[in-house]
Protein backbone atom coordinates (compact mmCIF):
# COMPACT_ATOMS: atom_id res chain seq x y z
CA UNK A 1 0.00 0.00 0.00
CA UNK A 2 1.44 3.38 -0.91
CA UNK A 3 1.40 6.44 1.33
CA UNK A 4 -1.60 8.00 -0.34
CA UNK A 5 -3.62 4.81 -0.01
CA UNK A 6 -2.71 4.53 3.65
CA UNK A 7 -3.94 8.05 4.24
CA UNK A 8 -7.23 7.68 2.46
CA UNK A 9 -8.09 4.38 4.14
CA UNK A 10 -7.18 5.45 7.65
CA UNK A 11 -9.58 8.38 7.67
CA UNK A 12 -7.33 10.18 10.13
CA UNK A 13 -4.78 12.94 9.74
CA UNK A 14 -1.39 11.34 9.10
CA UNK A 15 0.90 13.54 11.14
CA UNK A 16 2.69 13.94 14.42
CA UNK A 17 -0.04 15.43 16.49
CA UNK A 18 -2.57 12.78 15.52
CA UNK A 19 -0.20 10.15 16.74
CA UNK A 20 0.52 12.13 19.88
CA UNK A 21 -3.18 12.57 20.53
CA UNK A 22 -3.70 8.87 20.06
CA UNK A 23 -6.80 9.28 17.94
CA UNK A 24 -8.33 9.96 14.57
CA UNK A 25 -11.29 11.99 13.32
CA UNK A 26 -11.43 15.25 15.27
CA UNK A 27 -8.08 14.36 16.83
CA UNK A 28 -6.69 14.04 13.33
CA UNK A 29 -7.75 17.56 12.46
CA UNK A 30 -5.93 18.85 15.51
CA UNK A 31 -2.71 17.83 13.76
CA UNK A 32 -2.87 21.33 12.41
CA UNK A 33 -2.06 22.81 15.81
CA UNK A 34 -1.16 20.27 18.47
CA UNK A 35 2.44 19.58 17.50
CA UNK A 36 3.82 22.71 15.91
CA UNK A 37 1.44 25.37 14.74
CA UNK A 38 3.35 28.53 13.98
CA UNK A 39 1.94 31.99 14.53
CA UNK A 40 3.90 34.95 13.24
CA UNK A 41 2.41 38.39 13.16
CA UNK A 42 4.09 41.69 12.32
CA UNK A 43 7.52 40.19 12.89
CA UNK A 44 6.64 38.51 16.12
CA UNK A 45 6.97 34.78 16.71
CA UNK A 46 4.83 32.50 18.89
CA UNK A 47 3.78 28.86 19.03
CA UNK A 48 0.49 27.32 20.00
CA UNK A 49 0.57 24.24 22.18
CA UNK A 50 -2.69 22.51 22.86
CA UNK A 51 -4.59 25.66 21.93
CA UNK A 52 -2.49 27.91 24.21
CA UNK A 53 -0.49 30.77 22.74
CA UNK A 54 2.84 31.69 24.29
CA UNK A 55 2.83 35.34 23.19
CA UNK A 56 0.62 37.84 21.38
CA UNK A 57 1.61 39.14 17.96
CA UNK A 58 4.28 41.83 17.99
CA UNK A 59 1.83 44.15 16.28
CA UNK A 60 -0.07 44.42 19.56
CA UNK A 61 1.01 46.71 22.41
CA UNK A 62 3.24 45.16 25.09
CA UNK A 63 1.20 43.00 27.43
CA UNK A 64 0.20 44.81 30.62
CA UNK A 65 1.15 43.36 33.97
CA UNK A 66 -1.14 40.72 35.41
CA UNK A 67 -2.64 43.11 37.95
CA UNK A 68 -3.76 45.57 35.30
CA UNK A 69 -4.44 43.28 32.35
CA UNK A 70 -7.98 43.51 31.04
CA UNK A 71 -9.73 40.27 30.18
CA UNK A 72 -9.82 39.19 26.55
CA UNK A 73 -13.59 39.62 26.65
CA UNK A 74 -13.13 43.25 27.72
CA UNK A 75 -10.71 43.79 24.85
CA UNK A 76 -13.19 42.24 22.41
CA UNK A 77 -16.04 44.43 23.66
CA UNK A 78 -13.98 47.59 23.29
CA UNK A 79 -12.69 46.61 19.85
CA UNK A 80 -16.17 45.76 18.60
CA UNK A 81 -17.45 49.16 19.75
CA UNK A 82 -14.46 50.93 18.21
CA UNK A 83 -14.87 49.19 14.88
CA UNK A 84 -18.55 50.13 14.70
CA UNK A 85 -17.40 53.73 14.79
CA UNK A 86 -14.34 53.21 12.59
CA UNK A 87 -14.83 50.17 10.36
CA UNK A 88 -11.90 51.07 8.09
CA UNK A 89 -9.29 50.30 10.77
CA UNK A 90 -7.33 47.30 9.46
CA UNK A 91 -5.19 47.02 12.56
CA UNK A 92 -8.31 47.06 14.74
CA UNK A 93 -9.75 44.13 12.77
CA UNK A 94 -6.44 42.26 13.13
CA UNK A 95 -6.48 42.80 16.88
CA UNK A 96 -10.10 41.70 17.07
CA UNK A 97 -9.26 38.55 15.11
CA UNK A 98 -6.41 37.78 17.47
CA UNK A 99 -8.67 38.37 20.49
CA UNK A 100 -11.35 36.04 19.14
CA UNK A 101 -8.65 33.46 18.46
CA UNK A 102 -7.54 33.66 22.09
CA UNK A 103 -11.01 32.64 23.21
CA UNK A 104 -11.18 29.86 20.59
CA UNK A 105 -13.88 31.66 18.62
CA UNK A 106 -12.14 30.69 15.42
CA UNK A 107 -14.98 31.40 12.98
CA UNK A 108 -15.35 34.92 14.38
CA UNK A 109 -11.59 35.36 14.23
CA UNK A 110 -11.68 34.44 10.55
CA UNK A 111 -14.51 36.92 9.91
CA UNK A 112 -12.56 39.73 11.54
CA UNK A 113 -9.38 38.86 9.66
CA UNK A 114 -11.26 38.82 6.36
CA UNK A 115 -12.16 42.45 7.06
CA UNK A 116 -8.50 43.16 7.80
CA UNK A 117 -7.29 41.73 4.49
CA UNK A 118 -9.95 43.66 2.58
CA UNK A 119 -8.60 46.89 4.02
CA UNK A 120 -4.92 45.88 3.92
CA UNK A 121 -4.53 43.32 1.13
CA UNK A 122 -0.74 43.33 1.05
CA UNK A 123 0.09 42.04 4.52
CA UNK A 124 1.31 38.46 4.38
CA UNK A 125 0.99 37.61 8.04
CA UNK A 126 -2.66 38.60 8.19
CA UNK A 127 -3.39 36.12 5.40
CA UNK A 128 -1.49 33.32 7.15
CA UNK A 129 -3.29 34.08 10.42
CA UNK A 130 -6.59 34.05 8.52
CA UNK A 131 -5.68 30.66 7.07
CA UNK A 132 -5.01 29.22 10.50
CA UNK A 133 -8.31 30.56 11.83
CA UNK A 134 -10.16 29.00 8.91
CA UNK A 135 -8.45 25.67 9.55
CA UNK A 136 -9.53 25.64 13.18
CA UNK A 137 -13.05 26.83 12.39
CA UNK A 138 -13.53 24.10 9.80
CA UNK A 139 -15.59 20.98 10.45
CA UNK A 140 -13.76 19.16 7.68
CA UNK A 141 -11.42 16.43 8.84
CA UNK A 142 -8.27 15.22 7.18
CA UNK A 143 -7.64 18.13 4.82
CA UNK A 144 -7.02 21.86 4.81
CA UNK A 145 -10.14 23.79 3.67
CA UNK A 146 -9.86 25.43 0.25
CA UNK A 147 -10.29 28.95 1.63
CA UNK A 148 -7.57 28.37 4.21
CA UNK A 149 -5.28 27.06 1.49
CA UNK A 150 -6.03 30.15 -0.60
CA UNK A 151 -5.11 32.36 2.35
CA UNK A 152 -1.81 30.52 2.89
CA UNK A 153 -1.04 30.70 -0.84
CA UNK A 154 -1.65 34.46 -0.79
CA UNK A 155 0.61 34.85 2.25
CA UNK A 156 3.40 32.97 0.49
CA UNK A 157 2.96 35.01 -2.67
CA UNK A 158 3.48 38.16 -0.61
CA UNK A 159 6.22 36.69 1.57
CA UNK A 160 7.71 33.33 0.56
CA UNK A 161 9.36 33.13 4.00
CA UNK A 162 6.12 33.33 6.01
CA UNK A 163 6.74 30.51 8.50
CA UNK A 164 3.14 29.76 9.46
CA UNK A 165 2.03 29.47 5.83
CA UNK A 166 5.05 27.29 5.04
CA UNK A 167 4.23 25.04 7.97
CA UNK A 168 0.64 24.58 6.84
CA UNK A 169 1.69 23.98 3.26
CA UNK A 170 3.78 21.07 4.56
CA UNK A 171 0.82 19.88 6.63
CA UNK A 172 -1.24 19.90 3.44
CA UNK A 173 1.32 17.68 1.76
CA UNK A 174 1.26 15.32 4.71
CA UNK A 175 -2.53 15.16 4.74
CA UNK A 176 -2.43 14.37 1.03
CA UNK A 177 -0.17 11.39 1.71
CA UNK A 178 2.98 13.09 0.43
CA UNK A 179 4.86 12.52 3.67
CA UNK A 180 8.39 12.69 2.26
CA UNK A 181 7.65 16.02 0.59
CA UNK A 182 6.12 17.27 3.83
CA UNK A 183 9.25 16.30 5.76
CA UNK A 184 11.43 18.01 3.15
CA UNK A 185 9.32 21.16 3.49
CA UNK A 186 9.62 21.09 7.29
CA UNK A 187 13.39 20.65 6.98
CA UNK A 188 13.51 23.70 4.70
CA UNK A 189 11.50 25.64 7.28
CA UNK A 190 13.79 24.42 10.05
CA UNK A 191 16.79 25.81 8.16
CA UNK A 192 15.20 29.29 8.25
CA UNK A 193 14.11 29.01 11.89
CA UNK A 194 16.17 30.95 14.45
CA UNK A 195 17.60 28.68 17.09
CA UNK A 196 15.91 30.67 19.86
CA UNK A 197 12.46 30.64 18.23
CA UNK A 198 9.90 29.11 20.63
CA UNK A 199 8.67 26.72 17.94
CA UNK A 200 12.11 25.47 16.84
CA UNK A 201 11.95 22.20 18.74
CA UNK A 202 8.35 21.64 17.64
CA UNK A 203 9.41 21.52 14.00
CA UNK A 204 12.01 18.91 14.91
CA UNK A 205 9.35 16.97 16.81
CA UNK A 206 6.88 16.93 13.90
CA UNK A 207 9.65 15.71 11.56
CA UNK A 208 10.53 12.97 14.01
CA UNK A 209 6.95 11.84 14.53
CA UNK A 210 5.96 11.82 10.87
CA UNK A 211 9.23 10.13 9.90
CA UNK A 212 8.74 7.45 12.56
CA UNK A 213 5.09 6.92 11.68
CA UNK A 214 5.80 6.34 7.99
CA UNK A 215 9.27 4.76 8.38
CA UNK A 216 10.95 7.63 6.50
CA UNK A 217 14.64 8.05 7.47
CA UNK A 218 15.21 11.38 9.16
CA UNK A 219 17.71 10.84 11.98
CA UNK A 220 20.91 11.81 10.14
CA UNK A 221 19.31 14.82 8.49
CA UNK A 222 17.88 15.99 11.79
CA UNK A 223 21.20 15.58 13.58
CA UNK A 224 22.93 17.64 10.88
CA UNK A 225 20.20 20.28 10.58
CA UNK A 226 21.30 23.81 11.38
CA UNK A 227 19.09 26.58 12.70
CA UNK A 228 19.22 30.13 11.43
CA UNK A 229 21.00 32.72 13.56
CA UNK A 230 19.27 33.60 16.83
CA UNK A 231 16.59 36.24 16.46
CA UNK A 232 17.53 37.83 19.78
CA UNK A 233 21.06 38.69 18.71
CA UNK A 234 22.50 40.84 15.95
CA UNK A 235 22.04 38.66 12.91
CA UNK A 236 22.51 41.12 10.05
CA UNK A 237 25.13 43.63 8.96
CA UNK A 238 22.66 46.45 9.53
CA UNK A 239 24.55 47.93 12.50
CA UNK A 240 27.85 47.86 10.62
CA UNK A 241 26.27 49.52 7.61
CA UNK A 242 24.65 52.14 9.81
CA UNK A 243 27.92 53.28 11.34
CA UNK A 244 30.20 52.48 8.41
CA UNK A 245 30.69 52.73 4.76
CA UNK A 246 27.53 53.83 2.98
CA UNK A 247 28.06 57.01 0.98
CA UNK A 248 26.29 60.03 2.32
CA UNK A 249 26.83 63.11 4.44
CA UNK A 250 29.06 61.96 7.28
CA UNK A 251 29.71 63.98 10.41
CA UNK A 252 33.02 65.17 8.89
CA UNK A 253 31.27 66.32 5.71
CA UNK A 254 28.66 68.16 7.69
CA UNK A 255 31.41 69.93 9.67
CA UNK A 256 33.25 70.79 6.46
CA UNK A 257 30.11 72.39 5.16
CA UNK A 258 30.21 74.79 8.09
CA UNK A 259 32.77 76.84 6.16
CA UNK A 260 29.95 77.88 3.85
CA UNK A 261 27.56 80.67 4.75
CA UNK A 262 24.87 79.28 7.00
CA UNK A 263 22.10 79.38 4.42
CA UNK A 264 24.18 77.64 1.76
CA UNK A 265 25.38 75.08 4.31
CA UNK A 266 21.91 74.06 5.31
CA UNK A 267 20.67 74.09 1.73
CA UNK A 268 23.48 71.80 0.61
CA UNK A 269 23.06 69.27 3.36
CA UNK A 270 19.29 69.21 3.39
CA UNK A 271 19.22 69.07 -0.38
CA UNK A 272 21.28 65.89 -0.27
CA UNK A 273 19.15 64.30 2.41
CA UNK A 274 15.83 65.39 0.94
CA UNK A 275 16.97 64.14 -2.47
CA UNK A 276 17.76 60.75 -0.99
CA UNK A 277 14.34 60.63 0.67
CA UNK A 278 12.65 61.50 -2.63
CA UNK A 279 14.54 58.69 -4.39
CA UNK A 280 13.48 56.20 -1.73
CA UNK A 281 9.88 57.30 -1.99
CA UNK A 282 9.94 56.45 -5.70
CA UNK A 283 12.05 53.31 -5.37
CA UNK A 284 11.76 52.04 -1.79
CA UNK A 285 13.47 48.69 -2.24
CA UNK A 286 16.99 49.87 -1.31
CA UNK A 287 17.52 48.93 2.34
CA UNK A 288 21.00 50.51 2.49
CA UNK A 289 19.49 53.72 1.17
CA UNK A 290 17.01 53.76 4.04
CA UNK A 291 19.83 53.16 6.50
CA UNK A 292 21.74 56.06 4.99
CA UNK A 293 18.67 58.26 5.34
CA UNK A 294 18.28 57.31 9.00
CA UNK A 295 21.92 58.03 9.67
CA UNK A 296 21.73 61.38 7.92
CA UNK A 297 18.64 62.45 9.84
CA UNK A 298 20.30 61.54 13.14
CA UNK A 299 23.47 63.40 12.19
CA UNK A 300 21.38 66.45 11.37
CA UNK A 301 19.84 66.30 14.83
CA UNK A 302 16.43 65.25 13.50
CA UNK A 303 15.51 62.13 15.49
CA UNK A 304 11.79 62.68 14.90
CA UNK A 305 12.29 62.64 11.12
CA UNK A 306 14.56 59.61 11.50
CA UNK A 307 11.76 57.79 13.31
CA UNK A 308 9.33 58.72 10.52
CA UNK A 309 11.80 57.46 7.92
CA UNK A 310 12.19 54.21 9.84
CA UNK A 311 8.42 53.74 9.82
CA UNK A 312 8.29 54.38 6.07
CA UNK A 313 11.19 52.01 5.44
CA UNK A 314 9.63 49.21 7.48
CA UNK A 315 6.39 49.70 5.57
CA UNK A 316 8.33 49.24 2.34
CA UNK A 317 9.77 45.94 3.64
CA UNK A 318 6.66 44.66 5.39
CA UNK A 319 6.81 41.44 3.36
CA UNK A 320 10.60 41.21 3.32
CA UNK A 321 11.51 40.10 6.82
CA UNK A 322 15.28 40.00 6.18
CA UNK A 323 15.46 43.60 4.98
CA UNK A 324 13.10 44.78 7.71
CA UNK A 325 15.28 43.15 10.31
CA UNK A 326 18.43 44.72 8.86
CA UNK A 327 16.78 48.13 8.95
CA UNK A 328 15.59 47.69 12.54
CA UNK A 329 19.04 46.61 13.72
CA UNK A 330 20.67 49.54 11.94
CA UNK A 331 18.17 51.94 13.52
CA UNK A 332 18.89 50.48 16.95
CA UNK A 333 22.64 50.85 16.43
CA UNK A 334 22.35 54.59 15.72
CA UNK A 335 19.68 55.07 18.39
CA UNK A 336 16.75 56.10 16.25
CA UNK A 337 13.86 56.75 18.68
CA UNK A 338 11.46 53.88 19.41
CA UNK A 339 13.89 51.15 18.35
Amino acid sequence: MNEADSTSKSGSAPAAAAAAAGGSGRGGRIVLIAAAVLALAAGGVAVYRGGQRDAPPAALPPAPTESQAPSVDDVITKLEARLKQKPDDAEGWRMLGWSYFQTERFAEAATALKEAVKLDPDHAETYSFLGESLVLASKTEGRIPWDAKAAFDKALKLDPKDARARYFRAVGLDLAGQHRKAIDAWFALLKDTPSDAPYAEDIRAVIKNVGTRYKIPYEERLAAAQFALPSSGTATNGPAVAVGGIPGPSSAEIKAASALPKGQQEAMIRGMVDGLEAKLTKNPGNVDGWIMLLRSRMQLGEPGKAAQSLKAGLAAFRNDSASARKLREAASAIKVPNT
